[in-house]
């Protein structure tokens, strides 16, 4: 039953495992930020490159399924942890989540915003299209939600 025993000591199945958590957490929260709501081919190509990357890092020498079970454990308490805090603690929330961001104000563009989260004109006006509308100046209010959905907010109709 050599499969069900450990062959890394959990302590340092446990600390790989934490250590990869929290350099992917802060990499998926800071620098890829969010996207139109859809993930592209290039980002899921990422996603699985990094999970290939990142599984050497946390494992070691580790080759049992005790072994990958504590590991698997380990990264569900850090989420958990995260989940929790973030939902009990507003401050630790505000660092695990993004919050929502203009994109369009009283039918003004925010191109400032547009520009750090890399949405294009383009991508805009198809979300308003999807929408329904036709033209910005139907819009009150659009934001990038913390999901990276897009919702939009119509102006009322003037009689």
């Amino acid at each position: 039953m050599e499969i069900l025993s450990l062959s890394v000591p959990p302590g340092e199945i446990f600390i790989r495992g934490s250590l990869v958590f929290w350099f992917l957490f802060l990499i998926f929260r800071f620098v890829l930020r969010r996207d139109v709501g859809s993930l592209g081919i290039g980002d899921f190509l990422f996603v699985v490159i990094v999970a290939d990357a990142s599984q050497n890092a946390m494992t070691g020498d580790a080759k049992t399924v005790l072994d990958g079970a504590l590991l698997i454990s380990t990264l569900l308490f850090w989420n958990l942890v995260l989940d929790y805090l973030g939902y009990r603690f507003p401050l630790v929330r505000r660092f695990t989540e993004s919050s929502s961001m203009m994109l369009v104000l009283n039918g003004e563009i925010q191109w400032r915003n547009l520009r750090r989260e890399w949405i294009t004109h383009e991508e805009l006006m198809a979300k308003l299209r999807e929408e329904g509308l036709e033209s910005l100046t139907e819009v009150k209010e659009m934001r990038l939600e913390t999901d990276g959905l897009i919702s939009v907010i119509k102006r009322p109709e003037r009689r």
